[in-house]
Protein backbone atom coordinates (compact mmCIF):
# COMPACT_ATOMS: atom_id res chain seq x y z
CA UNK A 1 0.00 0.00 0.00
CA UNK A 2 1.17 3.46 -1.22
CA UNK A 3 2.04 5.37 2.00
CA UNK A 4 3.28 9.71 1.77
CA UNK A 5 4.87 10.81 5.11
CA UNK A 6 4.26 13.90 6.66
CA UNK A 7 5.95 16.98 5.61
CA UNK A 8 9.18 18.69 7.05
CA UNK A 9 9.91 19.01 10.91
CA UNK A 10 11.99 21.76 10.29
CA UNK A 11 14.85 21.90 12.79
CA UNK A 12 13.32 18.44 15.20
CA UNK A 13 17.12 17.18 16.15
CA UNK A 14 18.19 13.65 14.21
CA UNK A 15 17.73 10.72 16.62
CA UNK A 16 20.96 8.72 17.67
CA UNK A 17 21.25 5.42 16.67
CA UNK A 18 23.70 2.96 16.90
CA UNK A 19 22.94 -0.31 14.38
CA UNK A 20 24.52 -3.08 12.74
CA UNK A 21 25.48 -2.58 9.08
CA UNK A 22 25.32 -5.30 5.82
CA UNK A 23 29.32 -4.77 6.12
CA UNK A 24 29.67 -6.46 9.39
CA UNK A 25 30.46 -3.14 11.45
CA UNK A 26 27.95 -1.00 13.49
CA UNK A 27 27.24 2.78 12.90
CA UNK A 28 26.00 5.74 14.83
CA UNK A 29 24.64 8.66 14.18
CA UNK A 30 27.85 10.09 14.92
CA UNK A 31 29.89 8.15 12.45
CA UNK A 32 27.24 8.80 9.86
CA UNK A 33 27.42 12.74 9.91
CA UNK A 34 28.59 14.85 7.75
CA UNK A 35 30.33 18.12 8.55
CA UNK A 36 27.67 19.87 5.89
CA UNK A 37 24.57 17.29 6.96
CA UNK A 38 24.01 14.43 6.96
CA UNK A 39 21.13 12.17 4.94
CA UNK A 40 19.16 9.28 6.71
CA UNK A 41 16.85 6.96 4.17
CA UNK A 42 14.58 4.57 4.83
CA UNK A 43 14.40 1.90 2.65
CA UNK A 44 14.23 -1.86 1.99
CA UNK A 45 14.79 -4.77 -0.54
CA UNK A 46 10.78 -5.17 -1.49
CA UNK A 47 9.41 -1.87 -1.83
CA UNK A 48 8.82 -1.11 -5.76
CA UNK A 49 9.22 2.73 -5.16
CA UNK A 50 12.85 1.43 -4.06
CA UNK A 51 13.64 -0.64 -6.77
CA UNK A 52 12.45 2.24 -8.54
CA UNK A 53 15.48 4.40 -7.87
CA UNK A 54 17.94 2.19 -7.30
CA UNK A 55 19.67 2.78 -10.70
CA UNK A 56 20.16 6.38 -8.99
CA UNK A 57 20.63 6.28 -5.76
CA UNK A 58 24.40 5.51 -5.99
CA UNK A 59 25.14 8.29 -7.74
CA UNK A 60 22.93 10.72 -5.93
CA UNK A 61 24.80 9.60 -2.76
CA UNK A 62 28.18 10.10 -4.40
CA UNK A 63 27.29 13.63 -5.30
CA UNK A 64 25.86 13.97 -1.78
CA UNK A 65 28.90 11.99 -0.22
CA UNK A 66 31.84 14.86 -1.74
CA UNK A 67 28.99 18.11 -0.92
CA UNK A 68 30.27 16.42 2.59
CA UNK A 69 27.47 15.12 3.29
CA UNK A 70 27.18 11.87 5.81
CA UNK A 71 24.53 9.17 4.08
CA UNK A 72 23.22 5.66 5.45
CA UNK A 73 19.93 3.69 4.83
CA UNK A 74 18.26 2.10 7.12
CA UNK A 75 15.59 -1.22 6.76
CA UNK A 76 13.34 -1.47 9.37
CA UNK A 77 10.32 -3.83 7.92
CA UNK A 78 9.60 -6.66 9.32
CA UNK A 79 11.70 -9.55 8.29
CA UNK A 80 9.79 -12.24 9.86
CA UNK A 81 6.71 -11.21 7.59
CA UNK A 82 8.91 -10.14 4.61
CA UNK A 83 11.83 -12.11 3.68
CA UNK A 84 12.99 -10.39 1.04
CA UNK A 85 14.00 -7.79 3.65
CA UNK A 86 15.88 -9.97 6.10
CA UNK A 87 19.57 -8.99 7.27
CA UNK A 88 21.13 -11.52 4.60
CA UNK A 89 19.60 -10.17 1.78
CA UNK A 90 20.03 -6.70 2.70
CA UNK A 91 23.70 -7.82 2.75
CA UNK A 92 23.20 -9.68 -0.99
CA UNK A 93 21.58 -6.28 -1.91
CA UNK A 94 24.42 -3.74 -0.56
CA UNK A 95 27.03 -6.03 -2.57
CA UNK A 96 25.09 -6.58 -5.42
CA UNK A 97 24.37 -2.65 -5.89
CA UNK A 98 28.00 -1.85 -4.53
CA UNK A 99 26.05 0.65 -2.11
CA UNK A 100 28.79 3.29 -1.30
CA UNK A 101 27.13 4.04 1.82
CA UNK A 102 26.32 1.74 5.58
CA UNK A 103 23.18 -0.15 4.79
CA UNK A 104 21.68 -0.71 8.87
CA UNK A 105 19.36 -3.01 10.13
CA UNK A 106 16.76 -1.54 12.74
CA UNK A 107 15.32 -5.25 13.66
CA UNK A 108 13.48 -4.00 16.50
CA UNK A 109 12.29 -0.70 14.73
CA UNK A 110 12.68 1.41 17.46
CA UNK A 111 14.65 3.68 15.75
CA UNK A 112 12.70 4.03 12.74
CA UNK A 113 9.59 5.08 15.08
CA UNK A 114 12.38 7.68 16.39
CA UNK A 115 12.51 9.37 13.02
CA UNK A 116 8.55 8.85 12.40
CA UNK A 117 9.70 7.07 8.94
CA UNK A 118 6.50 6.13 7.32
CA UNK A 119 7.44 4.91 4.05
CA UNK A 120 10.50 3.17 1.83
CA UNK A 121 12.22 5.62 0.31
CA UNK A 122 11.25 7.89 3.25
CA UNK A 123 14.55 10.90 3.21
CA UNK A 124 15.42 13.06 6.14
CA UNK A 125 17.98 15.75 5.01
CA UNK A 126 19.88 17.24 8.44
CA UNK A 127 22.00 20.24 8.36
CA UNK A 128 25.56 20.59 9.86
CA UNK A 129 24.11 20.89 13.35
CA UNK A 130 21.86 17.57 12.62
CA UNK A 131 18.68 19.64 12.55
CA UNK A 132 15.74 18.18 10.00
CA UNK A 133 15.72 20.49 6.70
CA UNK A 134 14.30 17.91 4.45
CA UNK A 135 12.10 15.13 4.11
CA UNK A 136 10.68 14.88 0.63
CA UNK A 137 11.44 12.65 -2.64
CA UNK A 138 14.51 11.78 -4.05
CA UNK A 139 13.39 13.18 -7.34
CA UNK A 140 10.18 13.78 -9.33
CA UNK A 141 10.42 10.57 -11.26
CA UNK A 142 9.47 8.58 -8.43
CA UNK A 143 9.73 4.79 -8.91
CA UNK A 144 9.86 5.55 -12.66
CA UNK A 145 12.63 6.20 -15.07
CA UNK A 146 14.27 9.35 -14.74
CA UNK A 147 13.91 11.62 -17.83
CA UNK A 148 16.06 14.35 -18.92
CA UNK A 149 13.98 17.05 -17.12
CA UNK A 150 13.68 14.86 -14.10
CA UNK A 151 14.38 16.76 -11.00
CA UNK A 152 16.93 16.06 -8.82
CA UNK A 153 14.98 17.37 -5.76
CA UNK A 154 16.99 15.60 -2.66
CA UNK A 155 20.71 16.78 -4.03
CA UNK A 156 19.11 20.11 -4.86
CA UNK A 157 17.93 20.16 -1.03
CA UNK A 158 21.06 18.88 0.17
CA UNK A 159 22.83 21.09 -1.77
CA UNK A 160 21.25 24.37 -0.41
CA UNK A 161 21.75 22.70 3.32
CA UNK A 162 24.82 22.11 2.93
CA UNK A 163 25.45 25.65 1.58
CA UNK A 164 23.70 27.68 4.16
CA UNK A 165 22.13 24.94 6.79
CA UNK A 166 18.41 25.55 5.41
CA UNK A 167 16.28 23.45 3.85
CA UNK A 168 14.19 24.34 0.43
CA UNK A 169 10.37 26.03 2.16
CA UNK A 170 8.45 23.76 -0.83
CA UNK A 171 8.78 20.18 -0.64
CA UNK A 172 7.36 17.52 -1.59
CA UNK A 173 6.80 14.16 0.25
CA UNK A 174 8.29 11.20 -1.05
CA UNK A 175 5.83 8.60 -1.47
CA UNK A 176 6.58 4.54 -1.20
CA UNK A 177 5.50 1.12 0.70
CA UNK A 178 4.41 1.59 4.10
CA UNK A 179 7.05 0.40 6.79
CA UNK A 180 6.29 -3.45 7.57
CA UNK A 181 5.97 -2.75 11.23
CA UNK A 182 6.03 -5.79 13.84
CA UNK A 183 2.38 -6.86 15.68
CA UNK A 184 2.41 -4.87 19.43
Amino acid sequence: MATRPPVCDFGAKAPDFTLPATDGKSYSLADIAGPKGTLIMFICNHCPYVKGILDRLNGTVQELQAMGIGVAAISANDAAEHPADSFDNMAALAREQDFPFPYLYDESQQVARAYGAACTPDFFGYNADLELQYRGRLDDAGKEPAGPDTRPELVNAMRQIAANGKGPADQTASMGCSIKWKAA
